[in-house]
């Protein structure tokens, strides 16, 4: 009975046990079941939020600015007129600076194509946007004759006045990662291209919606059966999201992530948008340290034209470069390329994307590319002083993403001459005086050097070497140098005692004792000595400045008044600290190249003084203008007159005085200047110009010291060799004399005017009412003058 008890109640014990387990299973699979939602509702949340991050990255990239394109810079267009020497102008250099090439087959010229008959050039020139002188496609030919261009022809045969050659590329405002593009719109890419591009890399292109089972599936079997990965399955649209939103790793998650995006961006954007983003990111090879990116910059790179004017062959190349543009690169390896080129041919064909007569004329032409041009070290400093006056007019954070083409004043013939001369210039200099003498365990200093050639009218800088090698030092001595300008200063003491705001205080008949002086100063007593320490006793204003003598020098400061001085050198455009002392008037205080090149260039211009600029204007990629710099920016700031009489004396220091060397060099036309040799030869100017150019070259060491020899044999050789290579053996043009000045024959040797019977004679420029009143013969004046008092004429 016990027993029976027992068991019943172990049953009752076990089935309430049963029921407890069930209980406790049943709880925990609904806690299961709970967790697996929460995981996957929290899974669903993450994956929406990844799927709507990427899609917010689709959308940003594609809405905003899709690409980051550096500013291009350019030099200023070559102009071509019947009688420019065109060997001079470099004209052959410049076709194959600008990717031009030769066609000899027979036929109309393609664009970008040239042929050389005797004694003409046939060229089917690119058109270009410029700010001042925008050019269409044309055909033109040169018909040449003794180095000259006797006259120009257009395809129709009428003549041509004139001709701008599309300006050469110099440069670039880079970001970070260096990349060059041309952007293209998916109307301007010729149908042969797209063709060809579809046909290598992705012939369903316009009918997958970004991704291609089809291509991946055969993709996977092409490696294994190869043992390894040869053939990529990516659609074009994968590629673009690849390069546009993802590095370049290759992980399962970076491929998921590629194949979604791929989706999301053909989800939101047609085609045609999607393949011209294409066209304007796939990578292409690379120029130098720049990034070719894009089948806009790839045309220009290969074949030196735009997209729009690529052959059959030619769009053949740029899609065989596209799967390794550095293996299959035309330049390196032309054989492979041209290889490739055919297979992409064949493709073209067997797709029924090109018909069997033109892919035979495609495989037929022989691989013709542009020539390689990487930009020129020592352009950097004309761009330095661009980069830093573009701020002026544009928000320099936008230079490097913006793709602007920046039109500069920078002209390719004579920067390439100034390079030339400075460098030939101190080479045989530093050779004629051996090296310089210094302690034990000195460095021996290099002599530098600058050159800076401006145009008077407009202020336009046109070629800027502001020393012998940018990459060992960047400092631009033409800007940045403050240094004594020595007599090359003079000009201005004299234009100061010429201008009527002094009365005039002289003419250039008036004379002048070359005698000892004593100055004093709160330093002592000053005595100016002329540089052989010599006097001439009476001497006219035209031999004082054509001898640079000092002592004349000397005494017309202290008539003028250093104040004065100052005062003129402030409105001529020196900005310089200039001490108030006596020797101001011999050049004692330092200035910049660039300071004596505006100084100067108001001479040049008839009292106008022009700003320095670098560049012409700014246009977008759509061709908009977007800045542009007035020609009309200089202002008057000394009469006609008294520029043109120190023109004129500058004028005869070139026909007989210190640089007299110009006209030994065989230099003829209207040439005016001036030399400039600080004490201890220090420093050596040669400063002067011709009624198109100015230009200043300076010679010494960036530590002051002694260099040997004056000016005259130092800096003057190389500005007589600058404008030798770029005007000629003669300077055109003339020095236009203005209304306000006179000429009148004079008696040399007393400076009365030269009547009839006059024994000696010789002109003279006197600003209207200010020639002699003595005359010779008869010799008495009619009155005793202010400035006869003064000088003791």
């Amino acid at each position: 009975m016990a027993r029976a008890s027992n068991s019943k109640t172990a049953r009752k014990r076990a089935k309430a046990s049963g029921h407890s387990d069930r209980r406790r299973g049943s709880i925990g699979a609904r806690r299961a079941g709970l967790v697996a939602i929460t995981l996957a509702f929290g899974a669903g949340l993450w994956t929406a939020g990844w799927l709507l991050e990427l899609d917010r990255i689709v959308v940003s990239r594609f809405e905003g600015r899709p690409f980051s394109v550096p500013s291009r810079v350019y030099a200023a267009p070559v102009i071509i007129y019947p009688g420019a020497d065109w060997q001079r102008l470099d004209l052959a250099g410049w076709l194959t600076r600008m990717g031009y090439r030769e066609q000899n087959r027979a036929g109309p010229l393609s664009v970008g194509h040239y042929r050389w008959l005797p004694g003409r050039l046939r060229v089917h020139l690119r058109g270009f946007d410029h700010p001042q002188l925008p050019e269409p496609n044309r055909k033109v030919e040169f018909r040449l004759e003794e180095g000259r261009v006797r006259e120009m022809r257009d395809g129709r045969g009428a003549p041509v006045d004139v001709v701008a050659l599309e300006p050469e590329p110099i440069s670039a405002f880079y970001g970070t990662e260096r990349e060059q593009r041309d952007l293209v719109r998916i109307d301007e890419v010729p149908s042969h291209l797209v063709a060809a591009i579809y046909s290598v890399e992705d012939r369903r292109f316009e009918e997958h919606h970004g991704l291609d089972p089809v291509r991946i599936a055969g993709a996977m079997l092409a490696n294994l059966r190869a043992g390894r990965i040869r053939q990529g399955g990516s659609t074009l649209t994968q590629q673009l999201v690849k390069n546009f939103f993802l590095t370049p790793e290759r992980t399962l998650t970076r491929k998921l992530t590629e194949a979604v995006m791929a989706l999301m961006v053909e989800l939101r954007y047609e085609k045609r948008r999607i393949l011209e983003a294409y066209l304007n990111e796939i990578y292409m090879g690379r120029r130098g340290s720049t990034a070719i990116h894009g089948v806009g910059e790839a045309a220009r790179f290969f074949f030196g034209k735009r997209v729009a004017d690529l052959a059959v062959d030619e769009s053949a190349v740029i899609a065989a470069v596209i799967a390794s543009p550095n293996a299959i690169s035309p330049h390196r390896h032309p054989e492979r390329a041209r290889k490739r080129r055919d297979l992409v041919i064949g493709l073209m064909e067997s797709q029924g994307r090109l018909d069997p007569r033109a892919a035979e004329r495609a495989r037929n032409r022989a691989l013709s590319l542009a020539a390689i041009t990487l930009e020129s070290g020592q352009d950097r400093y004309f761009l330095d002083q661009l980069a830093r006056q573009l701020p002026e007019v544009y928000d320099e954070d936008l230079l490097s993403v913006e793709g602007l083409r920046i039109y500069s004043t920078l002209d390719t013939v004579i920067q390439r001459a100034a390079i030339r001369s400075l460098h030939e210039g101190l080479d045989a200099l530093e050779k004629r005086l051996g090296k310089a003498q210094v302690g034990e365990g000195e460095e021996v200093p290099v002599l530098q050097g600058c050159l800076l050639a401006m145009r008077p009218q407009t202020g336009e800088i046109l070629a800027m070497v502001g020393g012998r090698d940018y990459a060992s030092s960047q400092w631009n001595r033409c800007t940045m140098a403050h240094r004594q300008a020595g007599s090359a200063f003079k000009p201005i003491l004299y234009s100061a005692a010429l201008s009527p705001q002094s009365g005039p205080l002289l003419t250039l008949a008036t004379r002048i004792e070359d005698e000892p002086i004593q100055i004093d100063t709160p330093d002592g007593v000053w005595e100016p000595v002329n540089y052989d320490k010599k006097f001439r006793g009476s001497v006219t204003v035209r031999e004082a400045l054509e001898r640079s003598l000092n002592v004349p020098a000397a005494r017309i400061g202290q008539a003028v008044g250093i104040g004065k001085v100052i005062e003129m050198a402030r409105r001529l455009g020196v900005e310089s600290r200039l001490p108030a002392v006596p020797s101001l008037a011999l050049g004692t205080a330092e200035v910049t190249p660039l300071e004596l090149a505006i100084v100067y260039s108001t001479f040049a211009n008839g009292g106008l003084r022009p700003t320095p600029r670098s560049f012409i204007g700014l246009i977008d990629d759509r061709g908009v203008g977007q800045e542009q710099w007035p020609l009309s920016g200089a202002r008057r700031v000394l009469d006609p007159g008294t520029a043109y009489l120190t023109t004129s004396l500058l004028e005869g220091v070139v026909d007989r005085g210190t640089g007299a060397g110009i006209r030994a060099r065989g230099l003829r036309g209207p040439i005016a200047g001036k030399t400039g040799t600080t004490d201890d030869e220090y420093d050596l100017w040669f400063v002067g110009f011709t009624p198109e150019i100015v230009a200043v070259v300076w010679v010494g060491y960036d530590e002051p010291r002694e260099i040997g020899v004056p000016s005259s044999r130092g800096a003057l050789p190389i500005w007589a060799d600058f404008l030798s290579e770029v005007s000629g053996s003669r300077v055109r043009g003339a020095f236009t004399r203005p209304g306000g000045v006179e000429e009148v024959d004079i008696d040399p040797e007393s400076g009365a005017r030269a009547l009839l019977g006059c024994r000696q004679r010789r002109s003279e420029f006197f600003l209207r009412g200010t020639a002699p009143q003595k005359t010779c013969p008869s010799g008495e004046p009619k009155r005793r003058g202010f400035l006869d008092r003064l000088f003791g004429g």
